[in-house]
Parts: C-alpha cells; sequence; structure tokens
C-alpha cells in the first residue's frame, strides 16, 4: 500500500493513477512521479485501471492516461468514465496520436503531447493538480 506523500506541499487527497500499456514509459512516468515526492499507482490498461477504481477510488487523487491502448476501454473511455463518476478530480491525458477532442474525451483535461520532456510532463502534472475543484 503507498502511503500518501505531501512532499514540497505537491499532492493532498491522494495517489495519482498512471495508466500507460507501455512497460517502459509507464516505469520511467512513475520514476519521475515518484522523484517530486508524489504517490502513483501503475496500471498498464484502461480495462486493469477501472478494474483498481472500483475498490481504490476514494484514494487517486488525479488520473494521467495515454489514449491509445488495447483492451475494452481506451484512454479516452477512462477518462470519460473517470470524469463522470470524480467530476472534481483532476484528469491528464497524453498522446503521440490523438487529441481529448479528437478521441471523445468529454470532460476539461490537462493535456500533453508525447513525446514530452520532463519538465513539460511535471508543469503539466502541476497545472492539472491546481485545477482541482475544492469539494
Amino acid at each position: 500500500m503507498s502511503r500518501e506523500s505531501t512532499a514540497g506541499g505537491q499532492l493532498h487527497g491522494g495517489l495519482i493513477l498512471v495508466v500507460e500499456d507501455d512497460p517502459l514509459i509507464l516505469e520511467f512516468l512513475c520514476e519521475i512521479l515518484q522523484e517530486e515526492g508524489y504517490v502513483v499507482q501503475a496500471q498498464t490498461s484502461a480495462d486493469a485501471a477501472s478494474e483498481y477504481l472500483q475498490s481504490h477510488a476514494p484514494e487517486v487523487g488525479m488520473l494521467l492516461t495515454d489514449i491509445t491502448m488495447p483492451g475494452t476501454l481506451n484512454g479516452a473511455d477512462l477518462a470519460n468514465l473517470f470524469g463522470d463518476r470524480w467530476p472534481d478530480k483532476p484528469i491528464m491525458i497524453m498522446s503521440g496520436f490523438e487529441t481529448p477532442a479528437t478521441s471523445g474525451v468529454r470532460h476539461n483535461v490537462s493535456f500533453i503531447k508525447k513525446p514530452w520532456a520532463v519538465g513539460q510532463l511535471l508543469d503539466c502534472v502541476d497545472g492539472a493538480l491546481k485545477s482541482r475543484r475544492p469539494l
């Protein structure tokens, strides 16, 4: 079980659910975020992330997902499910091929195009977390 971090005051109220089907990118993303003091939970598909949310949703403070993934759900489907169910929690989407608009995302999200630089990624995560609406 991950413990919640408040390093630098960066994360309050939950972990970042990171969803990416490429294991190398997923590992790199998680390492970058953990080095900055974020608590992360990695999932390799939108289907697995959806299952994880069924029993761990209260722990999740933000969704960070790729769009294009194999399985029943893709990242856009997951973002819509997440946004419908938890509209106060921020969503960040990354993709090298699509945008939230072209993939059918219905919610306001932060978006970063792949390939990204580490600084761009961290700025986008920080911006997404700051956009979180108070309860």
